[in-house]
C-alpha cells in the first residue's frame, strides 16, 4: 500500500503543506490549473525553490489582484463557510477534491463556531477565509488526488509557543481555533517561542490523516520539503515522505491511534480529592479518565485511577499523580485506541441549537449523541430541566 507520512517536527501551515506535496511530486501545473477553476478572483501562485538551515524545498507564495495595476499578497477578507462551500460545490473540481476541501473547511468552521458560539454555516473566517487559505486547502486536496496514496499518517504535531497576533488580538499558542481542531491529536509544544502550526495546517491534518503515530514501518521512496516563511533556530520546514507499506487489514471507518494507559491504586486518600485531580488531568490533555472501585490485599477497599493520554502528555499526567494524590507508584502501558469515524453537526431544537456527535460504520451513520454541555447550558438559559430537553429530542437523536 502507498502511504504518505507527515513529519511535523516544525509544525505545519497551509502554504508549507502545499510546497511539501509539490516538492514530493504533485504536478505543479495540475494543482494550479485545478485552483483556477475556483471563482476566487485573479490569483497568481508562485512556487519557488528556497531553503532553511541548508534544507532545500519548495515555497509557495499566493499573490492576488485586489487593486488596479498591481499584484499584492492575498488580503485577509471575510467570507462565511456557506459562501466558501457554495464556491467549491459550484466549481468544476472533481467530486473527490470537493469532498476533501469541504472536509478541511468544515473542521475550521466547527472550531470557529464552537469558540464564538455560532452555527457552522454562519461562521465568518478572517485569516482562514481569505483567498490564499482557500488556495492552500483546495491545493492540498488536488495534491492528494494527484498523488493517489492509500493511507495518510502523521507524527505528533509541533505547535510552538508564546503568542500569536490575529484578527481577534494577541492570543496564546496554540491559538484557540488550532487547539480546538487538534483535540484528540498528539501535539508537542515549545520548540520555538511562536506559532508553528496554523488553523489551516491543523485542519488539513485533522481532516485527512488516518493515524497519528511515531511508530511507522514503511519503505520511503520520495521525500518532499515545504519551506516556511520564518528562519528559525530549528529548520522551518515541513517534511513529507511517500513510500510503500505492507498491506494490512484496515477498516476505513475505524481510526487507529497509539496511546498510553496510566493506572494506580489508592486506598488512603480523602475521596473529595478525586474530583480536582480529574479536572487537572483533563485540563492537561488527558483523553479519558475514570475511577474504578477495587478490593486490594487484606480486603482493603480502594480506587483505581485510569488515565488515557497521548505519549507526549505522559510526563504531565505522572506529575499530577505524584503531586496531588497519595500514590507511591504508577503502571504505564502502551495501547492501541480504535474509534469510529465521527463528525459533528448543529441542529436547531425548540430550546435552541445543540451540537450532535455522529458515528459511522461502513459509510452509514449508526449512532448520534447530543452534546451534554450544550443541553446543560440551554437548560440553565431556558430554566427547564435537562431531562425535559432530552425528552424533546427525536428518538434517533438520543
Amino acid at each position: 500500500m502507498k502511504v504518505l507520512y507527515y513529519d511535523c517536527f516544525s509544525g505545519i501551515s497551509g502554504d508549507m503543506n502545499l510546497g511539501a506535496l509539490i516538492d514530493l511530486g504533485a504536478d505543479c501545473d495540475y494543482v494550479i490549473g485545478g485552483i483556477k477553476r475556483l471563482a476566487i478572483g485573479s490569483c497568481q501562485i508562485q512556487v519557488v525553490e528556497d531553503s532553511r538551515k541548508g534544507i532545500k524545498g519548495k515555497r509557495v507564495d499566493v499573490l492576488f489582484h485586489h487593486e488596479p495595476g498591481g499584484i499584492h499578497e492575498c488580503s485577509h477578507g471575510h467570507r462565511s463557510f456557506k459562501d466558501i462551500k457554495k464556491s467549491i460545490e459550484e466549481s468544476l473540481l472533481s467530486a473527490k477534491v470537493k469532498e476533501t476541501s469541504l472536509g478541511i473547511f468544515k473542521k475550521l468552521a466547527e472550531a470557529e463556531g464552537k469558540i464564538h458560539g455560532r452555527a457552522v454555516d454562519d461562521v465568518h473566517f478572517h485569516e482562514v477565509g481569505a483567498a490564499d487559505s482557500i488556495v492552500d486547502i483546495v491545493g492540498a486536496a488536488l495534491c492528494l488526488e494527484y498523488l493517489q496514496v492509500d493511507r495518510i499518517l502523521s507524527s505528533p504535531v509541533q505547535v510552538g509557543g508564546g503568542f500569536v497576533t490575529c484578527a481577534h488580538g494577541i492570543l496564546p499558542v496554540p491559538a484557540p481555533a488550532t487547539a480546538e481542531i487538534l483535540r484528540g491529536i498528539p501535539i508537542r509544544t515549545g520548540s520555538v517561542p511562536f506559532e508553528t502550526t496554523t488553523p489551516t495546517g491543523a485542519a488539513i491534518l485533522a481532516a485527512t490523516v488516518d493515524r497519528f503515530t511515531e511508530e511507522v514501518s514503511f519503505t520511503p521512496a520520495r521525500i518532499g520539503y515545504g519551506i516556511g516563511r520564518r528562519d528559525t533556530d530549528i529548520p522551518n520546514v515541513l517534511r513529507v515522505f511517500m513510500g510503500e507499506m505492507k498491506d494490512e487489514a484496515v477498516d476505513s471507518d475505524v481510526e487507529v491511534r497509539d496511546a498510553c494507559l496510566i493506572e494506580c491504586n489508592i486506598d488512603d486518600m480523602n475521596p473529595e480529592i478525586y474530583e480536582p485531580v480529574l479536572d487537572m488531568l483533563f485540563e492537561k490533555g488527558a483523553l479519558d479518565v475514570h475511577l474504578t472501585p477495587v478490593i486490594m490485599k487484606k480486603s482493603r477497599p480502594a480506587v483505581k485511577i485510569s488515565i488515557l493520554c497521548g505519549a507526549e502528555r505522559l510526563k504531565e499526567m505522572e506529575e499530577i499523580l505524584w503531586l496531588n494524590t497519595t500514590t507511591f507508584g504508577i503502571r504505564i502501558s502502551k495501547i492501541t485506541k480504535k474509534m469510529l469515524l465521527r463528525d459533528f453537526e448543529r441542529k436547531t431544537t425548540k430550546f435552541g441549537e445543540i451540537s450532535f456527535k455522529n458515528a459511522y460504520l461502513h459509510g452509514r451513520k449508526i449512532k448520534s449523541k447530543p452534546e451534554y454541555e450544550d443541553i446543560k447550558k440551554l437548560a440553565r438559559e431556558r430554566n427547564v430541566g435537562i431531562k425535559e430537553i432530552y425528552d424533546s429530542l427525536p428518538s434517533e437523536d438520543v
